[in-house]
This record gives C-alpha cells, sequence and structure tokens, in this order.
C-alpha cells in the first residue's frame, strides 16, 4: 500500500480549495486580489520550478510578509522541502549561525535584505541560489514554470516542513523543526475555537516567521478563507485594511493593542466585522480594545515547539488563566525531579500528543534531555486549576525568557553580548515590566576597576552586537553582583533588589 495514501499536504488542501472555492479570495495585498484557483497555479508553478531540488533540501527565507511565503509553504508540501524561516530583525552574526547551522541550498529575501542575502550566498559554499522577491513582479519569477507535469513528492508526516530558531542553549538559538502534520492539526484547533471557515478573513500584521503569525495565516487558508497580507504593522493601514476588507480575526502582541486603541480615538472607524483578536497583553489594555471594538480578545499559551497554541479561552472567561487546555494536547505539571504534581500546584509544564514538534535541528542531546520521560518539557512554570484552566506562572531558571513584544529573548544571550564590551566585569539580565512592550530587558553589570561606561553606551553597544529588540532598555551599575555560597551570580537576589 501507498505509505502517502493517509498523508495530507498544505499543496492538497491549496488543491481543494481551488477546485471548492474557485475565484474566491485567497490572498489580498497591495491592491490585489489572489483567488483560491490563482493562488494554487501560481504554487504548482514555483512548485515546477524548485523541482531540481532534492527531498528535504532546506530553503532560508529573509522576507517581510508578501505572498511568496504562501507559494512556498505550497510548494515546499508539494516537494517535501524545508523552510527555515529567519527573522528578519536579528543582528547579522545571528543570521549567519542560523544559515550555518542549516545549511540550504537557496535564500528567498525581499529587495531590503538583499544585499545581506548576497553577502551571506557569497560567504557560504553550500548556499547556491539568492532569488530576491520582486514585489508585484514576483509570480514572473523564472523559477515559476509550467506545472502540467509537476508531480508532488511522497513524505512521511515527521518530516522536517518549517524549521524556527527559538531556543538559545549556551547563547545561540536552536532551530525548532516541525512537520506538516504539527501544522494542520495545530491549524484545526484555531478553526475549532475561532469558528473559521470561508467566510474568515485574518489580517496578517504578525510576521510570517513567527509560529503565531504563520499558525493564523495557514489556518485561515486551510478553512477557505482569506488573508490580507500586511508587510509591517502601520496602525491606521490596519485599521483601514479591516474596514475595507471585512476583517474578522486579528493577532496581536504588546504594544499593537494599545498603539491601534489610541489610533481609534483619533479618527472614525468601522470595525464591526473583527470577532476575534487573539494575543497577550495587560487587562487595562484588553478591556479598551474589548470597549472600542467589540471584539473578544482571547489569551492563550503556546511555543513554537508546541506548533502554537495548545490554551485557548476568552481573556476574561476564567481571568489570570491562560486558557483551557486544548483537545490535542495532553499537559501535566510536574516537579525538577519529573515526578507529576497535584491540581493547584505550581512546577514545569510537561506536553505530549501530535503538536510536539519534532526536536531541535542538529541537537540530539538536547533533544534527549527535553523529552525526557516521553514528554516535552516546556521550561515553563505553570498551574492547572480544579477547572482545568492551565495559569502560566513564568519560566524555569535555566530556560528564562524575556518576552519583549511577543519576541523570544533569552537571557544568555543578551549576557553573552553584553560580556564582549571591555568594560563590563559581571552581568546579570532578566526581565521587568514594560508600559509600551509588556515585558523589557534589564541588565545589571559591575564594571572593571577604573572603567567608565554609561548606559546609553552599553545598549548602543549590545545593539550592534545582537539583534536590536534585545539589547537592554534599562541597565543599573553596582560595584558588585549577589553572589550565592558557591559563587555563582544570585539571580533571584539580583531580581528582588532591582526588579
Amino acid at each position: 500500500m501507498n505509505n502517502s495514501v493517509r498523508h495530507l499536504s498544505f499543496f492538497d488542501i491549496y488543491e481543494k480549495n481551488a477546485r471548492n472555492l474557485k475565484n474566491a479570495c485567497a490572498l489580498h495585498w497591495n491592491h490585489q486580489d489572489t483567488s483560491h484557483a490563482d493562488l494554487f497555479d501560481q504554487t504548482a508553478q514555483l512548485a515546477a520550478g524548485l523541482a531540481f531540488l532534492t527531498p528535504e533540501t532546506r530553503i532560508a527565507v529573509l522576507c517581510k510578509n508578501l505572498p511568496v511565503f504562501f507559494h512556498l509553504f505550497g510548494a515546499a508540501a508539494a516537494l517535501n522541502l524545508t523552510l527555515v524561516l529567519i527573522n528578519r530583525r536579528l543582528s547579522d552574526s545571528e543570521i549567519r549561525h542560523i544559515i550555518e547551522d542549516t545549511t540550504p541550498s537557496m535564500i528567498f529575501c525581499d529587495n531590503d535584505m538583499a544585499e545581506k542575502a548576497s553577502e551571506l550566498t557569497a560567504a557560504f559554499s553550500f548556499l547556491d541560489h539568492c532569488i530576491v522577491v520582486d514585489g508585484p513582479n514576483e509570480n514572473l519569477s523564472p523559477l515559476y514554470r509550467d506545472s502540467s507535469n509537476m508531480i508532488p513528492v511522497p513524505f512521511q508526516k515527521d518530516d522536517p516542513f518549517v524549521i524556527i530558531h527559538t531556543a538559545a542553549v549556551q547563547g545561540k538559538p536552536r532551530g525548532a523543526v516541525l512537520s506538516q502534520e504539527n501544522i494542520l492539526l495545530s491549524n484545526m484547533q484555531v478553526i475549532h475555537y475561532y469558528g473559521l471557515d470561508q467566510a474568515a478573513c485574518h489580517a496578517n500584521i504578525l510576521p510570517l516567521f513567527h509560529i503565531m503569525g504563520l499558525n493564523m495565516a495557514l489556518a485561515t487558508l486551510q478553512a477557505g478563507g482569506k488573508n490580507v497580507i500586511m508587510e509591517k504593522f502601520d496602525p491606521q493601514q490596519t485599521l483601514h485594511l479591516i474596514q475595507e476588507q471585512k476583517v474578522t480575526l486579528l493577532g496581536s502582541f504588546p504594544p499593537i493593542l494599545t498603539t491601534l486603541a489610541d489610533t481609534i480615538e483619533k479618527g472614525d472607524y468601522d470595525l464591526t466585522s473583527l470577532t476575534i483578536t487573539a494575543g497577550l497583553d495587560a487587562p487595562d489594555t484588553v478591556k479598551k480594545w474589548e470597549t472600542a471594538t467589540g471584539t473578544t480578545f482571547w489569551t492563550m499559551y503556546g511555543q513554537t515547539e508546541t506548533s502554537g497554541l495548545i490554551t485557548f479561552a476568552p481573556y476574561f472567561e476564567h481571568p489570570g488563566s491562560a486558557g483551557s487546555i486544548s483537545p490535542l494536547a495532553h499537559v501535566k505539571i510536574a516537579d525538577d525531579l519529573d515526578r507529576f504534581l497535584a491540581t493547584g500546584e505550581t512546577g514545569e509544564i510537561l506536553v505530549k500528543g501530535p503538536l510536539v514538534f519534532q526536536g531541535y535541528w542538529n541537537a540530539p542531546e538536547l533533544n534527549a534531555h527535553t523529552f525526557r520521560q516521553g514528554w516535552h518539557h516546556t521550561g515553563d512554570l505553570g498551574m492547572i486549576d480544579p477547572d482545568g484552566f492551565l495559569f502560566f506562572k513564568g519560566r524555569k531558571a535555566e530556560k528564562e525568557l524575556i518576552k519583549p513584544g511577543g519576541e523570544n529573548v533569552f537571557p544568555a544571550e543578551v549576557e553573552k553580548a553584553i560580556m564582549q564590551h571591555g568594560s563590563v566585569r559581571e552581568v546579570c539580565v532578566f526581565g521587568v515590566p514594560d508600559p509600551k512592550f509588556g515585558e523589557g530587558i534589564k541588565a545589571v553589570c559591575s564594571l572593571h576597576p577604573g572603567e567608565n561606561l554609561t548606559k546609553e553606551e552599553l545598549i548602543q553597544f549590545t545593539g550592534s552586537v545582537i539583534a536590536g529588540y534585545k539589547k537592554p532598555r534599562y541597565v543599573e551599575f553596582v560595584p558588585d553582583l549577589p553572589k550565592t555560597e558557591d559563587g555563582a551570580i544570585d539571580r533571584t537576589a539580583i531580581k528582588q533588589m532591582f526588579a
């Protein structure tokens, strides 16, 4: 029996939508509509142009939100290729690490990233092709060819489909590998909870290289709905498109909601089509947003490593919680010895089920540790209450994470960058409340004797070493950092003193 008989690909979904929905709009971008039929044709043409690549070849994508993302998702599914989705905001050294880690044969980039992509192609012999996506003319690229003889390639359900670098180990990000099945099943949960169907219209204001942006976009496509593509977030344009395109679904991270709510107060917008906003934010901000728009704000918990969201609930349904646990995720709470804890007790959040990722790219020892005892260890702390709602309680010390504006920033990455400054003797980095971004990055440092350094100089230096959004917004200099009995920096004491 054909092993692929039980496998469903995104290319299959594109084809089904083209047959059943035909001229219904699949993508709206730059004042142009693309029907489901045309999206499938363009995707098949790109697959025909990429058919020279062997299965599981990796393609790096260094793009702002553009229609080519959707072409690549479908073409990669058709040919069993792997997309390495790169955060455009990362520093040059971080992007080079991702390229070295995954050894792609090709890179797709937008015009803004063309010079950087060209430098990467020149620097790495395995990177054979650099394709600059040319805005409105992208479907005229020589890679788009006659697809009449294009035959989809068989694949296994756990084959890599996308790699998204997220977890920093020893100061370097690790690539989380997700299969098509991971994302397809995750999408089904989004479709179920948000009631998505052919009438759904999603505004792509979150980047498509981010798991939530990817998740909500492909869930909408999978449901037969329409994606309104925005290259970057602009509050006035977002509100105009919600009104013009009858957007029903929006994803957000701080400070998006605050910015949109402030813009609403200065104009006259019809936002009655918007029914669901999903994300993370402060209660006052959510209340203001719901009052201004009449939409329901949904909260959640998830990771790239869980293919996106695994809890869902309207924000004020169970105040303080991250939502109830979704059908395709089994979640337990455990102590440091991996012993399961009782209801109401706080420990590490463990997850199992078909949404758990395939592992970190090229990291067998890390994977063995992460998946020990048959559970994915998230590194996050949580509590499940008697009603089955998950409460997020922070992060374990060894996997501490700061999330300014929805991005993942690991203190170890920032500390490593700061320590490259010759004046810094010791540093401890941690998250603090931030009125604009929800969570901000703070660095407490001691300097070598006789050295002088200003906060502004250190912030600027750090931003030259790693991505700008990872540099600290707050810096404090002290003579010495508190230590534990064994001489290690006492992170707990420092947070209590300086948070």
